[in-house]
């Protein structure tokens, strides 16, 4: 009854899955394996998936997400994090969402703009390093490339002491095969622009090889090389990933699951987009 009342209150409560989302993302989880024990009834993925949705909005530990709300206990959410992660969910999700605009048109592939944050973190583990920026404390950084217009394309999650420009390559291989157009796919940008982390004549041979202009600042030149008219645009994406409080601090030890919630959070952002740009055509 409780999710019912939830579900009415739509606006002020953004973890109730929508509908239309619903139906974007039902058809992508993976079908569940038979119950091997008796017991409780399996919570619906719809409930565990606003539960979910419940962490990544408010940061909220696990344990301590409210029973009252109908959503599960915060370890089936997790489990189902954690399975759906493992099946490419929002891998999936996120192509199909690219379809959406792209056959909207409203891709911009004129350019892509790349650029990290850094996320501190509670504890060691995988894809976790010493932040030059924070005392040497463990963190991570979230690396992110966008098309013209801000829509993510593509996300990672390294060390926090890894160099920026190693990213370069891996995150232009990551942006899918976007359909939604006759034709081939598209995958890559006309030209990828980048601040003076990226400044390296190795890494731009390489981004030319792959059929992309690099537009790269260099070190040593005075500001005022015109990028940031362009670069604004993944510095805003990233603070809308960060609007989700559980990413801005790396809170899990394992990686999946630190990376399940970028992937899911980057869902949501590029679901923002479709929002905007494809509901009114």
């Amino acid at each position: 009854m409780l999710v019912g009342l939830v579900v009415g209150k739509r606006e002020s409560r953004p973890w109730v899955v929508s509908d239309e989302l619903w139906s974007q993302i039902e058809p992508l989880l993976p079908v569940p394996g038979p119950k091997l024990k008796p017991g409780r009834p399996r919570v619906p993925d719809r409930q565990a998936l606003c539960g979910i949705l419940f962490v990544l909005h408010t940061g909220i530990q696990w344990e301590y997400l409210p029973q009252e709300l109908g959503f599960g206990s915060g370890m089936t959410c997790w489990r189902r994090l954690e399975a759906w992660n493992a099946a490419g969910v929002w891998d999936r999700l996120h192509a199909v969402l690219l379809a959406k605009l792209r056959a909207a048109k409203q891709i911009d592939w004129s350019r892509a703009v790349i650029d990290f944050q850094s996320c501190p973190g509670r504890s060691k583990g995988p894809k976790s390093g010493p932040s030059p920026v924070d005392r040497a404390r463990p963190g991570s950084k979230h690396h992110l490339i966008v098309d013209g217009q801000g829509i993510p394309l593509a996300v990672s999650l390294t060390g926090g002491n890894r160099n920026d420009v190693t990213q370069l390559i891996p995150l232009l291989k990551k942006i899918p095969s976007v359909d939604g157009l006759v034709g081939r796919p598209r995958k890559r940008p006309d030209s990828l622009l980048g601040d003076r982390g990226y400044d390296h004549d190795k890494y731009r041979r390489l981004v030319r090889a792959m059929g992309v202009k690099p537009v790269i600042a260099r070190r040593g030149v005075p500001h005022g090389s015109g990028l940031g008219v362009h670069r604004w645009v993944v510095e805003g994406t990233i603070a809308w990933l960060h609007g989700f409080r559980r990413p801005r601090i790396r809170w899990e030890r394992r990686d999946d699951i630190h990376e399940a919630f970028l992937g899911f959070a980057t869902c949501l952002i590029t679901h923002r987009h479709v929002q905007r740009l494809c509901w009114d055509r």
